[in-house]
């Protein structure tokens, strides 16, 4: 799989997103959803997601129609615009209408907003830094720069091999595995799959990544951005 093209990054966004979207609805009690593109054309789920994501009850429309839809999917709009999640050229048909690529786009904004950036807050709120993307670059370079083996210099081609992420396990838990042994021996699907189950099983992080979708010379940037902030 070279990874290269726009329809497996689509898919393999598609399945991390979901993944993301039903750990948060696991939280909040709610129902998992089966299909991106589809179980949010009404609004309800999104306006759901967003219940749960702010902390406020959020009315919804029950009819079926797709003014009802429409009129769902405004309201999520709005309560996004009043948590100043950036949204560009995002409107409540794109969703309704089921756009792959914005509804993509749509679920990446949220993603960005209540996940990674919360999250480099609390990580690096020293640095003089406010791109997000750069924040996480530089906590993963300093917490693996004594592991020979991994330069990180991206969040593409520098996970391909499994390392990093093991790399970034133990650098906070020493005592969970071996490193050398890890290192050495393992053919790098089984590094992802260790790293993958050591941080769900310990650490109570989610496997939103399936390895085969890493193991690829130019593995989904934002489905990695995801990995690294949960």
């Amino acid at each position: 799989m070279s990874g290269d093209s726009s329809d497996e990054r689509e898919d393999i966004q598609k399945k991390t997103f979901t993944k993301w979207i039903n750990a948060q609805f696991a939280k909040f009690g709610r129902h998992h959803i089966e299909d991106l593109f589809t179980d949010f054309r009404d609004g309800r789920r999104l306006l759901e997601l967003l219940e749960g994501l702010t902390g406020q009850k959020l009315a919804k429309e029950k009819g079926s129609t797709r003014v009802h839809a429409l009129n769902n999917v405004n309201k999520a709009l709005q309560v996004l615009q009043k948590n100043n999640v950036d949204l560009v050229n995002i409107g409540s048909t794109d969703i309704v209408d089921g756009n792959h690529k914005l509804t993509l786009g749509l679920i990446w904004s949220i993603i960005l907003h209540w996940q990674v950036k919360d999250v480099m807050k609390n990580i690096m709120a020293g640095l003089q830094q406010t791109n997000s993307e750069k924040i996480l670059l530089s906590w993963v370079r300093q917490s693996t720069h004594s592991y020979p083996q991994v330069n990180v210099i991206n969040f593409t081609s520098s996970w391909s091999d499994g390392l990093a992420f093991n790399a970034l396990i133990h650098s906070h838990r020493p005592d969970l595995f071996d490193w050398n042994s890890l290192a050495s021996q393992q053919s790098v699907i089984q590094r992802l799959d260790h790293a993958f189950n050591v941080a769900k099983r310990h650490l109570g992080i989610e496997k939103l990544l399936d390895p085969e979708d890493i193991a690829t010379a130019y593995p989904d940037k934002k489905s990695i951005l995801i990995s690294q902030s949960v």
